[in-house]
């Protein structure tokens, strides 16, 4: 079981992006816990997921999100606006796996 967080402002932009992501995975037979969270609470959620995809709104903290990811073993990513903004599931989902894997 993959488990894939998406960060941004508030966590309410990128639930679309996530029902989406859901829909992929599931066609594709993978298993996948896939949740959207406010920027603000990745300290707490960080350590419960293998890997997390941030929003383009909140890509500025790319570099400090990613020091902070790197002491639990986990990569930090940002999604890119294209994708984000066509919310393209199964791109992101792509994006997110190959990250993991």
């Amino acid at each position: 079981m993959k488990k894939i967080l998406l960060c941004c402002s508030a966590g309410m932009s990128t639930s679309m992006l996530v029902q989406r992501m859901q829909k992929a995975a599931e066609a594709r037979g993978e298993a996948c816990v896939i949740e959207a969270h406010a920027v603000t609470s990745f300290d707490e959620q960080i350590q419960e997921f293998d890997v997390c995809l941030l929003g383009p709104q909140v890509k500025f903290q790319l570099e400090t999100l990613s020091e902070q990811a790197s002491q639990y073993g986990k990569k930090v990513a940002a999604i890119a606006p294209m994708d984000y903004g066509m919310m393209k599931g199964d791109a992101v989902l792509d994006q997110a796996l190959a990250l993991i894997d």
